[in-house]
């Protein structure tokens, strides 16, 4: 699975902003270590890791059993990720065994279980994924189906299977029709499987959704643009390519939408150029 920091960050807000990142479980632990993982808490809301980090670590010494302890100590190691793989802070095994620790100490920690479904994603495990998310799609406790529609469906789309992808992906946007970074993975398993125009749609829902940041989804708009190149929907695709290249300027993913862009306008006219492939009143009708 590529991992772009931009994507895994739009991942890793969803896991945690839908649920409160990180919330207080049922279970009983010591107040000490409790009192050491609101400190913790905070140092991670302020995106100030290692001193989390160490702060976690100090709260599992008094008491191991610390579930949202150990859930946050698997947050703070994604969140290492999210900043580069490459980093020697980035460990996605120590991430999926705190994660583990996490839901053995408190099984009614359904966002750990959550976050170890997204770990094992990012491991490539994704039948093990499947397993850890399936359960959290049913489970009527749960706050964020969304969420967990959306990740199953992930692992299904980086496993290659597209139909149970989409499946999950639009009960996922169902759920929560808001959620435009499942409604851009399902323009990604409709793509995969060769319909343009409902990847297209899904694109399109994804990045015109009224919701902070949805609109600067720099890899929804990259994608738009080249299924609309696709479709043969030339203009519409260098709107999509240029507002690709404009969200986050400077960027490696700005410099391949500016290169798409460039190399659609060095191509020859096409009959299909100057019109949209589907009429806003179509795209209104099928959205309502």
């Amino acid at each position: 699975m590529s991992f772009d920091p931009r994507t895994w960050v739009l991942s890793a807000s969803v896991l945690c902003v839908a649920s409160g990142c990180v919330g207080s479980s049922d279970a009983v632990a010591d107040p000490q270590s409790v009192a050491i993982y609101d400190v913790a808490n905070d140092e991670f809301r302020k995106g100030r890791y290692r001193e989390a980090l160490q702060k976690v670590n100090e709260a599992l010494e008094v008491d191991s059993d610390n579930a949202d302890a150990q859930h946050l100590g698997a947050l703070i190691y994604v969140a290492f990720c999210a900043r580069g793989v490459e980093s020697a802070d980035c460990r996605f095994e120590e991430a999926e065994r705190m994660a583990r620790r996490a839901v053995r100490a408190n099984s009614e920690l359904r966002d750990a279980t959550n976050t170890l479904g997204v770990i094992l994603i990012h491991q490539k495990k994704y039948d093990d994924a499947i397993e850890v998310l399936k359960p959290l799609t049913t489970d009527i406790l749960y706050p964020s189906p969304q969420t967990s529609w959306g990740n199953l469906g992930l692992a299904y789309l980086e496993k290659g299977a597209h139909d149970e992808a989409i499946d999950a992906l639009r009960r996922s946007v169902a759920a929560q029709p808001a959620f435009c970074v499942g409604n851009y993975r399902l323009g990604l398993a409709y793509e995969k499987k060769g319909d343009k125009k409902a990847a297209r749609e899904a694109f399109r829902r994804a990045v015109e959704t009224e919701r902070p940041g949805c609109q600067k989804i720099q890899e929804a708009w990259e994608a738009r643009g080249r299924v609309e190149a696709k479709l043969g929907m030339t203009n519409d695709a260098r709107e999509s390519l240029a507002t690709c290249a404009k969200v986050a300027p400077g960027t490696q993913l700005a410099s391949r939408c500016e290169g798409a862009l460039k190399a659609l306008e060095a191509a020859p006219p096409t009959e299909a150029a100057h019109t949209s492939a589907v009429s806003p009143a179509v795209v209104g009708a099928a959205t309502n």
